[in-house]
């Protein structure tokens, strides 16, 4: 016999042992999936850039807010979510993982590693869409950044809290710039974040092998979306970046972020917009393409000292068109920025690297942000470069030219050399006064062109091996002195000798004689 009282007693124990769930999730069926685009029916309170459930786990995000339907993008699973799926509303927006754990870690725009070094929770998050900073909160920019390219810290200065942006074509040494900058932060209690966005995994690869081999890794966290990652991915990778950035900055610290490229973001976020039927404005980009990036680039600030005095020191990437920086994306983020480094085709196919074109490039926080000893000496850089470049122009034509065009143009072209600088070779703020000082005073006139480069580096290492304590005694925080100048052309003039360059010069002139 059936006994019925035993079967509903363990029913009634099966009942009381379930907990009761007040899960009132907002739930809709999938009417559209291409393309990595899908399209809900009958989900409710749902915001704009809410992330959202999709059957068989899979997430996407709400973009586009219609009167009947909710057009999202997938995050992925673009071959597995189907017409009729059901689709829930987490009332959330997309989280990164935040925390000192993602220092030396590569991870996604999700916060998930990449690196196969172990998964990682830290517990701790913060929203990758986030308020940028108030006018009250922010402090002045005057604490420089230093980057270890002469170029740079003698012409562009960049402040923490700056954001300067580092335009050119492609191959022109955009990343090498800005793996430099991040190189250059050790020792300087500077945390790097390096985004990649769209680029090819090879590229990341040999980039993450370069932070890898210089140790650069102990400080520095990267960010990899590459270019085979479904295009929402992309478009929140810089935001993942600077959400992680953000939590550093509130803490006080200083924090250099890279975004590399916002070109590759900017045609992530145009895919994304025309395939979810959005009107297109101009080079068929969507309407609030200036927005996409203003909201980022503006969360990069100096916080006030009553809020810790962090930064977050943006170095964003613009890939240009044959040299079009009056194209869309350029010129947005050009006005969006405190400056840009312009990196030309035509100097870096001549030699000239860092190919930097000092007429087209600025640093809008100037020498607030420069250190003393550098401004003391970097004062006439621009205008003698600038003036050597239009007399060269005119030298083409091979007309007579005076005494005095002639020294300035072999100045100048000995100045050139000067700023040339190889990639991964960062110089101190020391070193850097030396070649300023040496490459504006009569010394260099005793140098032939074609040796400039190999006398800069053999004056270096001469002082550093046989006269370590003028390089002590320069103060990056002051500006020197006329003795320890004076002693510092003593020395460079004794290097002539030193490396036989005075005495080919004296028996050309016996020859000529």
């Amino acid at each position: 016999m059936i006994d019925v009282n035993e079967i509903a007693k363990g029913i009634k124990e099966k009942i009381a042992k379930v907990q009761e769930s007040h899960d009132e999730r907002s739930t809709g069926r999938i009417v559209y999936s291409g393309d990595g685009i899908i399209r809900i029916s009958g989900i409710s309170d749902v915001k704009y850039n809410e992330l959202l459930d999709i059957k068989g786990g899979y997430h996407a995000l709400a973009l586009n807010l219609e009167q009947d339907l909710v057009g999202a993008v997938l995050f992925s699973g673009e071959d597995k979510v189907r017409f009729g799926d059901y689709a829930y509303s987490t009332g959330r927006t997309v989280d990164m993982q935040v925390g000192e754990e993602l220092i030396g870690r590569v991870v996604n725009p999700l916060g998930e590693a990449l690196d196969g070094l172990g998964e990682l929770h830290t517990g701790k998050s913060r929203p990758v869409e986030y308020p940028a900073p108030s006018i009250m909160d922010r402090g002045k920019v005057n604490k420089p950044l230093q980057t270890g390219i002469l170029a740079i810290d003698s012409m562009i200065p960049i402040g923490r809290g700056q954001r300067e942006l580092i335009i050119g074509d492609r191959q022109t040494g955009k990343t090498a710039i800005a793996v430099d900058a991040i190189l250059n932060q050790k020792g300087e209690n500077v945390i790097c974040i390096y985004v990649s966005i769209g680029q090819k995994a090879s590229s990341l690869a040999k980039t993450l092998n370069t932070l890898q081999n210089a140790g650069a890794m102990e400080y520095t966290c990267v960010v990899g979306s590459t270019a085979d990652d479904a295009a929402p991915l992309q478009y929140i990778a810089p935001y993942s970046g600077c959400a992680l950035a953000e939590y550093f900055m509130y803490q006080g610290k200083d924090v250099l972020i890279v975004y590399d490229d916002l070109t590759k973001h900017a045609v992530a976020y145009r895919e994304m917009s025309l395939l979810l039927q959005r009107p297109a404005g101009r080079e068929a980009y969507p309407g609030d393409v200036f927005y996409l990036h203003s909201r980022l680039l503006e969360r990069s600030a100096k916080l006030s000292e009553e809020k810790g005095g962090g930064s977050i020191t943006a170095l964003p990437i613009v890939e240009t068109l044959a040299g079009d920086i009056s194209a869309y994306i350029p010129t947005n983020v050009i006005s969006i920025t405190d400056g840009q480094i312009y990196l030309e085709s035509e100097l870096f196919n001549s030699g000239v690297r860092p190919a930097v074109n000092v007429g087209l490039s600025v640093s809008r926080v100037g020498g607030s942000a420069q250190r003393p000893a550098i401004r003391s000496v970097s004062g006439q850089l621009r205008i003698n470069l600038a003036q050597y470049r239009e007399l060269a122009i005119f030298s083409q034509f091979g007309s007579d030219l005076d005494t005095e065009t002639q020294k300035i143009l072999s100045r100048g072209a000995k100045l050139t050399d000067t700023l040339k600088q190889r990639q991964y070779l960062n110089y101190s703020v020391r070193e850097m006064f030396v070649l300023l000082l040496v490459s504006q005073s009569d010394v260099i006139d005793a140098v032939p062109e074609k040796k400039v480069t190999a006398y800069n580096e053999n004056l270096l290492d001469f002082i550093r091996v046989n006269r370590p304590e003028i390089l002590s005694d320069i103060d990056p925080d002051q500006k020197p002195g006329d003795e320890l100048k004076e002693r510092i052309l003593e020395v460079a003039r004794e290097c002539l000798s030193y490396v036989g360059i005075a005495v080919r010069k004296e028996s050309t002139e016996a020859e000529n004689g």
